[in-house]
């Protein structure tokens, strides 16, 4: 049997929470997503080639947090858009210190 698919924003991100509920997973994202903003700029900057390293910094850090500890596929193979901004959704979350409420929240709690 096929998983539903998820249609809106509202069902996409407790499921992209629930699949970063390890806080090391949700380190790797952060440290991943902050370099990969340096590396953008260092491509504005600097050397555009470095344009090309962004992603690849950026998805790196997940990827391992994923296939390493979380021990699953990222969100961004079946839902490439969401995952992006959901990405920086918890980016965010975790600047200011509010990802901890989301993870008890889609976890059922509150």
């Amino acid at each position: 049997m096929s998983e539903k698919r998820i249609e809106t924003w509202d069902e996409f991100w407790p499921f992209y929470v629930r699949e970063h509920s390890s806080p090391a997973c949700r380190a790797l994202h952060f440290i991943g997503s902050s370099l990969s903003l340096v590396v953008l700029a260092a491509g504005i900057f600097v050397n555009p080639w470095l344009l090309l390293a962004a992603p690849i910094v950026g998805y790196g850090f997940a990827w391992i947090g994923h296939f390493f500890i979380e021990k699953n596929k990222p969100a961004s193979f079946k839902y490439p858009l969401w995952s992006f901004l959901a990405d920086w959704k918890m980016w965010a979350m975790m600047l200011t210190g509010r990802m901890g409420g989301e993870v008890r929240k889609a976890q059922g709690g509150s």
